[in-house]
């Protein structure tokens, strides 16, 4: 056989010591990451005598394919709408805890003297905490469904998006290895115009897409054509100067709006595991033990800042957020850890030259201790707030106390002209993003293409036309789409409102003639009073085309049918009830937990079960595959598969969660029945059987066998049994059963085969 590649046999190596250490981590009850971690160690070079990796740039491809499927994973658990319906407090407490974590980790590297850019990205390591190891250890410790556990993971939902935007922003400042306000306003804003780009486009385009060739999608279909589409935003944002891991995310984010996310999302799962097993490893094999020994101090003050910036730092960013002491506190020491963005910022860094070849292994060390850490940190919250609370002046902590804002902000208490501005707003960034993107087309590709095909000025005159046809929609939606009740209301409810209601909507339409004049400008160069004639004469054909409105109709149609089909299925296969939305911020939430099968609960009623009695919680409502079944009454069967809808307090849905995870330990323990055998048994004339008939002669009732054929004595060919025939001595019987079972009857009731 030929020699192996360096790049298959370097993979062998990482699976083994990969699949090794998972196993012990497992077993030592830690988090999978750092198993990987240390399984690079094992593989890489600096660890002697030991088998290592060769080719590390072919390591280096694959753990980047890593980064690309952890990001689209990350997309696809990701949803704008989940940050609108999240209310202020997770944005807030999530800004607070960035902005005072970077400032911390820049600090801290200064105190060192390491240089500007070490200092930048050390800040932006230390300000995103891990989403998985978090996640692994509230489902160790059976914190899931404790109502600071879902506040936590909203937070990390809006670092992890955070996170992405300060990949864009550090990226920009590597290269231009300066702070130019402008440079990074514009790179901002080109962060959003293609992130609304994207977004919008993706939705109205990619739901269609799906729901056409859905009944050409199998497994294996979806799984392609996903991966074609992430890997095809990759190129794209590639293209436009962001990152391979921008475009991943973004197309993750898009597909998690349509109703085949979560189907995707279990496809991608195996593939992104396996790439990010590789991504985790290539990160152990950057462990120096020796560079790690020469910088010991700065790791341990590391360690303490991260420790100490988010227990008490993130605890006033909480705080601040209107959350009660004792739940900012359980949060704030939920975060005491970096992960995986700092895995990807280091890497960008290194890539990009501009950080110290040190950081990247202090980084590692420092986030194997803190994962080390997370679960100790997270059961100190409570005796910490505790302490606290027996030393704080009473009337302090009753001040804190009663900031607690508790409900989110509600639409109509807000001011009328705050809402419509914001919707007006809305409307012109992203119909203006959809026209730029159209004209940019038209003027870089369509015209120079029409000028090679057409004489002049036909080609700069079918150019115009074309750009104008195009956009035409979407100015008319810039211009005239409805913004709600507010302006009716603003207008009937005072004269000194119409006025302004009037200039608003005037500068809406100079809006749209000026993108008129910039494509007119662009191709025709006509003079300029034929250019203000064409201008008017368009709008005024755009405002009251009739065959216009009904495609710019269409269009929106389209898309809100797009961006809210996952969230109409939800809704109808039973999601979480509108009336939960009071109980969030209270003592008592609802949370969702799936019975296992093999467990005791099964097949019986709720009278039976008695939560209520035996845990304290109430079971609101079961899911069954598309059937919800609202208020269950007591005479309800709980079947294998159900969701039940429960709702209770922290404690009380704790206790539940771990019986029923205990029980389906159990259910998993159990021995499985041995797999049955098909054997040929011949009637002797001492076996009990003879002169019985088959459905009395105990094969089935007593030995758990099936008699599944006969041949009589003296009778060729094999007979379909009847339960009614007698057995007689020579009669050959064919058995179904169970080895142990057949052989017992064989045994004890002196059958001879």
């Amino acid at each position: 056989m030929a020699e192996l590649e360096p790049l298959i046999a370097d993979l062998a190596l990482i699976l083994i010591c990969a699949g090794a250490m998972t196993l012990l981590f497992k077993r030592l009850k830690q988090p999978v990451v750092l198993g990987y971690i240390v399984a690079g160690f094992i593989a890489s070079p600096n660890m002697p005598y030991m088998p290592s990796v060769t080719d590390l740039e072919g390591i280096h491809l694959w753990s980047d394919i890593g980064v690309i499927f952890l990001l689209f994973a990350l997309g696809l658990e990701f949803s704008f709408k989940k940050i609108l319906k999240m209310g202020t407090a997770p944005i807030i407490a999530a800004c607070s805890i960035i902005f005072v974590m970077m400032v911390v980790g820049a600090f801290t590297g200064h105190a060192f003297g390491w240089s500007k850019m070490d200092c930048i990205y050390l800040g932006g390591m230390l300000a995103m905490s891990s989403t998985t190891i978090i996640f692994k250890a509230f489902d160790d410790m059976g914190l899931r469904q404790q109502r600071f556990a879902g506040l936590v993971l909203s937070v990390l939902i809006i670092e992890d998006i955070l996170a992405i935007v300060l990949m864009v922003m550090l990226s920009t400042l590597a290269v231009s290895k300066q702070f130019e306000g402008m440079q990074m306003l514009m790179s901002i804003l080109k962060l959003v115009f293609f992130l609304i780009l994207w977004f919008v486009v993706g939705i109205y385009l990619i739901p269609l897409l799906l729901k056409k060739t859905k009944a050409l999608m199998s497994d294996e279909t979806l799984l392609i054509t996903a991966l074609a589409l992430c890997f095809g935003m990759v190129v794209i944002a590639s293209a436009v100067g962001f990152s391979a891991a921008f475009g991943a995310f973004i197309m993750g984010s898009i597909m998690a709006e349509t109703v085949e996310a979560e189907k995707i999302e279990h496809l991608v799962n195996p593939v992104k595991d396996l790439f990010g097993a590789i991504f985790f490893v290539s990160v152990g094999m950057m462990v120096d033990v020796a560079l790690i020994g020469q910088y010991i101090v700065p790791i341990l003050c590391i360690i303490a800042a991260i420790i100490l910036g988010q227990t008490i730092l993130s605890t006033g960013g909480f705080l601040l957020a209107g959350q009660p002491l004792k739940t900012a506190m359980q949060c704030s020491f939920s975060l005491t850890q970096i992960g995986e963005f700092a895995f990807i910022l280091a890497t960008l860094g290194t890539s990009l030259g501009v950080t110290s070849d040190f950081l990247y292994p202090i980084v590692v060390a420092v986030s194997v201790f803190t994962t080390f850490t997370t679960p100790y940190m997270i059961r100190l919250a409570e005796p910490a707030y505790g302490f606290l609370k027996r030393i704080m002046p009473a009337s302090l902590l009753a001040r804190l106390e009663s900031n607690a804002s508790g409900e989110p902000d509600v639409v109509g208490q807000k001011s009328l002209w705050r809402t419509y501005l914001k919707k007006v707003a809305l409307i012109i960034v992203i119909f203006s993003v959809l026209s730029m993107a159209i004209i940019a087309l038209m003027l870089y590709f369509g015209e120079p293409l029409l000028t090679r095909l057409l004489p002049n000025p036909w080609d700069d005159i079918i150019a115009a036309a074309l750009a104008i046809l195009l956009t035409s929609p979407f100015l008319r939606s810039m211009m005239l789409k409805n913004q709600g009740t507010e302006f009716r209301t603003l207008w009937e409810d005072n004269h000194f409102n119409r006025a302004p209601l009037l200039a608003v909507q005037l500068l809406r339409f100079v809006l749209g003639a000026a993108f008129v004049s910039y494509i007119l400008g662009h191709t025709v160069h006509w003079s300029s009073t034929l250019a203000i004639f064409v201008v008017i004469a368009v709008i005024f054909m755009i405002i009251f085309s009739r065959r216009l409105r009904r495609e710019s109709d269409m269009l929106e149609q389209t898309f809100t049918a797009n961006l809210t089909q996952r969230e109409q299925r939800d809704s109808q296969q039973g999601a979480q009830p509108q009336f939960m939305r009071g109980l969030v911020e209270r003592d008592i939430h609802l949370s969702t937990f799936i019975v296992p099968v093999g467990i005791e609960w099964g097949g019986k009623t709720l009278a039976q079960l008695a939560f209520g009695k035996r845990y304290g919680v109430q079971v609101a409502g079961i899911l069954r595959g598309q059937q919800r079944i609202n208020i269950p009454s007591a005479q309800t069967l709980i079947l294998p598969g159900d969701r039940l809808q429960v709702i209770g307090s922290d404690k009380q849905l704790a206790e539940f969660g771990h019986t029923l995870e205990t029980m389906s330990k159990e259910a998993a323990l159990q021995e499985v029945p041995e797999e049955m055998a098909l054997r040929r048994l011949v009637v002797s004339a001492n076996s009990p059987f003879v002169g019985k008939i088959i459905k009395e002669s105990g094969i089935r009732d007593h030995f758990q066998c099936l008699v599944v054929g006969v041949e009589p004595e003296g009778v060729e060919g094999l007979l379909t049994p009847d339960p009614m025939q007698q057995l007689h001595v020579g009669d050959i019987i064919w058995v179904v059963g169970e080895e142990a079972n057949i052989d017992e009857m064989e045994g004890l009731k002196n059958t001879a085969g």
